[in-house]
């Protein structure tokens, strides 16, 4: 019984010392995720704007450009996943990757090869596990993104998408992230970057409506050659961020999630720790009423 005792005081010890580190690392993630929300909130205006503008260049010009023409036939197709760094972050990085095995079957389905550009320890680990290659891997850094990780993948991927397929280039780009919607809500969402088909912040004028007018200096396809980078840099960015915001929010949740377990398992521990102290002093009385009992008999 005694033996008993101790094996419960040990698991209560192990589970105090559990809650303290899934209570700081929940703390941690606490104080990590309002600054990340902030980034957040700080790069979508500029994102929405450079959207816009590109949008209003290829809505309202007749030129056909290489990141703005949908190809005849798509050979090959990039996916760039945003994975994390670390784990403790419950489902935040099988979602992604359940995503991305989704997107890769049905682009196979349509007969097109799937490379990819994987972001984060997690995602390499992942394809490093499964034996699968990847053109490109960033690890380091997605717990707080920077712009210039950002500017190096969307060169990648642009150098990428502007060789021919026959010499390694790709034809179209998916990237996969998680996006935050609340604390407790974190979605997986896949956006095709290029090429641009989506008109996004252009509403549809109505039959009523003037078009406006738009003069391009120095020309049209100069004007594209140089927002579309920094479109393609600052959606990667905002992804980025998108994910980095996500990945605290889960760790959190899962960390508090973890701390509440922690408690339950203290006091289940407890009862039975205190069960089995009761049962040892009960068969101690016993004893000592038995044993006193027999020498009582034996006078």
């Amino acid at each position: 019984m005694g033996a008993q005792l101790r094996v419960y005081r040990q698991k209560i010890r192990s589970a105090q010392t559990t809650k303290k580190i899934t209570r700081a690392m929940e703390l941690i993630s606490a104080s990590r995720i309002q600054k990340a929300q902030a980034r957040v909130r700080e790069s979508t205006p500029y994102s929405r704007a450079i959207t816009r503008a590109v949008s209003a260049v290829a809505t309202y010009s007749n030129i056909d450009h290489v990141l703005t023409t949908e190809p005849e036939k798509i050979e090959r197709a990039a996916v760039v996943i945003f994975a994390s760094d670390r784990g403790l972050a419950g489902a935040f990085n099988a979602n992604v990757l359940k995503e991305s095995e989704q997107l890769a079957e049905l682009l196979r389905s349509q007969g097109k090869e799937v490379v990819y550009f994987l972001v984060g320890r997690k995602a390499n680990a992942y394809f490093a596990f499964r034996k699968r290659d990847a053109e490109r891997v960033w690890t380091g850094g997605t717990d707080a993104p920077q712009f210039e990780t950002a500017q190096e993948i969307g060169q990648a991927v642009l150098e990428a998408f502007l060789r021919d397929a026959s010499e390694g280039g790709v034809d179209e780009i998916h990237i996969i992230y998680n996006r935050f919607v609340n604390m407790l809500s974190q979605v997986p969402e896949v956006v095709r970057l290029l090429p641009l088909e989506v008109v996004e912040g252009v509403e549809e004028p109505d039959s009523t409506a003037t078009l406006p007018l738009y003069e391009f200096e120095p020309d049209v396809e100069e004007v594209l050659d140089s927002l579309l980078p920094v479109y393609i840099e600052s959606r990667l960015y905002n992804a980025m961020l998108m994910s980095a915001a996500s990945k605290h929010a889960a760790t959190q949740k899962a960390m508090k999630s973890a701390s509440d377990n922690a408690d339950k398992l203290i006091t289940n521990y407890t009862r039975l720790a205190n069960n089995a102290r009761q049962s040892e002093i009960t068969q101690q009385i016993s004893e000592i009423v038995g044993g006193a009992d027999a020498l009582g008999s034996g006078k």
